[in-house]
């Protein structure tokens, strides 16, 4: 009966952003059962994009960055608890300190951390760094408020190009190393990635393109790096800004369809188990989801976008306590925001389903232009910088599949916009950062094949 879904046990398995937001959506629609919220770090929820802006900028300590809660959500806070597997047919999620909790309904948000350095005993010398947790915002922050003599960021994504900017805010030197052709490539394209490369020099930074980290070097502390082209990096802080690795782990043996991409669902935040059924209790949120989006012709999405955390967690919390015909479907378009070297980068849809790019407005000679992708003939995705009023004229383009070239109608632009040039989308594994957006196809589990040859 539709009553029976207000109550019951919910488990959250994800103490951070969509955890948090989901555990107050249920309140606010009328759950009223057992609610348990369990996460693998001693605090509260807190916001993690500060952490690359104004912690290491001393504008901000990293204990301040508590997540304001909108609401008491009247759960059990199990925190600094690793879950570390699921029963399914039991309905338990299994604790590291031997615990399990029985649910009626699960939501998984366990989100992401940081890639390691591959080689764990050069990643262990002091002064080498990443960038996830609280403690990591704190330790380097508190490093660079030293003033080290350089920094070594390995990989031009996001994080490491947010890191780089609050270097050369605080004066200190600082060397990007990306295996790539250009930052932020892999998430923006070959044409804004130059930009973003010609804005990072301009502003001091010593940016290595096209080579790759092999060795980090000290004796207990770290002191430089060797590249692939013979150089060597002298400096004595490193961060390794590697992307971000999906926590699935403890999913292994779940029978779920997890794995490196995240735990696929569909589009109302149901997770498919490994045979591609959609379970009816296991619902999925946040940077650990993969899920089907209509307007990106159904491929599998992985978003490591704030934004996107926050509308799945309330579109799962509704599915999780209202009945099959009142569930919703996440269709939210993606978009992000990020600031560094003093410009204003904002997206909307997916800038890596493209094939073609045009500036719309602006120029990237003013620095201040709005790009707009396309696929097949039809608009597909919009970045801005230092144009952000823009973006929703181009998010309504998006979400009515206009086509490609965009029409006049953009506010300065009454003219047809530029030539379309290819997109330039690279390879990701070409690069040292990961694209903050994939599109994965689904990769058939090895499983299967037993099922198949034991019919």
């Amino acid at each position: 009966m539709p009553g029976d879904l207000k109550d019951g046990r919910i488990v959250i398995v994800g103490a951070s952003l969509a955890g948090l937001r989901a555990a107050e959506a249920l309140r606010e629609e009328g759950f009223t059962g057992s609610l348990t919220v369990v996460g693998d770090e001693p605090h509260p929820p807190y916001d993690r994009p500060p952490l690359s802006k104004q912690v290491l900028l001393g504008q901000a300590t990293a204990d301040t960055t508590g997540l304001p809660m909108r609401r008491d959500p009247d759960a059990e806070w199990r925190l600094g608890v690793r879950a570390t597997g699921l029963d399914l047919l039991a309905k338990r999620v299994l604790l590291e300190d031997g615990e399990s909790l029985p649910y009626d309904r699960l939501l998984i948000a366990t989100g992401t951390r940081a890639r390691p350095w591959p080689n764990q005993e050069e990643g262990a010398l002091d002064g080498v760094f990443t960038l996830r947790t609280r403690e990591d915002g704190a330790g380097l922050a508190e490093r660079l408020a030293a003033g080290p003599e350089r920094v070594l960021v390995i990989g031009g994504g996001f994080t490491g190009s947010e890191i780089a900017s609050a270097c050369r805010e605080r004066g200190l030197e600082v060397t990007v190393a990306e295996r790539g052709p250009a930052p932020l490539v892999g998430a923006l394209g070959g044409t804004l990635s130059k930009l973003a490369a010609a804005m990072q020099r301009n502003h001091g930074v010593d940016l290595r393109t096209g080579v790759t980290v092999t060795a980090l070097r000290g004796n207990g502390s770290f002191t430089g790096a060797e590249l692939s082209d013979g150089s060597r990096v002298e400096a004595d802080v490193c961060v390794v800004a590697l992307g971000a690795i999906r926590n699935v782990e403890w999913l292994a043996e779940s029978g779920l369809a997890a794995g490196p991409r995240g735990i696929a669902c569909d589009a109302g935040c149901r997770a498919f188990n490994m045979y591609g059924i959609v379970t009816d209790d296991v619902f999925v949120a946040g940077d650990v989801s993969r899920f089907p989006h209509p307007l990106f012709g159904y491929q599998m999405l992985s978003l490591e976008h704030w934004g996107n955390a926050v509308e799945q967690a309330k579109v799962a919390a509704h599915n999780m306590v209202n009945p099959g015909p009142l569930q919703r479907p996440h269709l939210a378009v993606p978009s992000f925001w990020s600031t560094q070297f003093g410009l204003n980068i904002k997206s909307v849809g997916v800038p890596t389903y493209s094939d073609h790019v045009v500036i719309a407005q602006g120029s990237l000679e003013a620095r201040r232009l709005a790009m707009v992708y396309g696929y097949k003939g039809r608009v597909t995705a919009a970045v801005t910088v230092d144009m952000a009023k823009s973006l929703d004229y181009y998010r309504h383009l998006i979400e009515t599949a206009a086509p490609f070239p965009p029409p006049p109608g953009a506010q300065d632009r009454a003219i047809a916009a530029d030539i379309a040039v290819p997109s330039d989308v690279p390879d990701p594994s070409g690069l040292s950062h990961g694209p903050t957006v994939a599109l994965t196809g689904h990769l058939p589990d090895r499983r299967l094949t037993v099922v198949q040859t034991t019919r």
